[in-house]
């Protein structure tokens, strides 16, 4: 199994990003999917996350500027992250779950500048 972020990278506040989750090795449509970040000296925390109903729920401090989908047919996950603020800055990483069974895909870092 392989998850694979990208979509990473310095942007000023104000700005866009949209990071992506590329899946391998399983069978991508019947996992829930989230997203997840770490800031430095922080928890990692959950962003994002959507079922494979397509019912999403979002932390509080991102809900009306983030929004995560899923293209079964890609086997891939997006966060597109709109009106990004400074605390938006972490390593952002993807995982898919089912059943109690996860799997972590590695991080893509988020840097926003002020």
């Amino acid at each position: 199994v392989q998850l694979q972020a990208s979509g990473g990278g310095l942007v000023q506040a104000g700005g866009s990003l949209r990071l992506s989750c590329a899946a391998s090795g399983i069978s991508f449509g019947t996992y829930a999917i989230g997203w997840y970040r770490q800031a430095p000296g922080k928890q990692r925390e959950l962003v994002a996350a959507i079922t494979r109903g397509y019912i999403t729920n979002y932390a509080e401090s991102v809900k009306g500027r983030f929004t995560i989908s899923r293209d079964n047919a890609k086997n891939t996950a997006y966060l597109q992250m709109n009106s990004v603020i400074p605390e938006d800055t972490a390593g952002y990483y993807c995982n898919v779950e089912r059943g109690g069974l996860t799997y972590w895909g590695q991080g893509t870092l988020v840097t926003v500048s002020s």
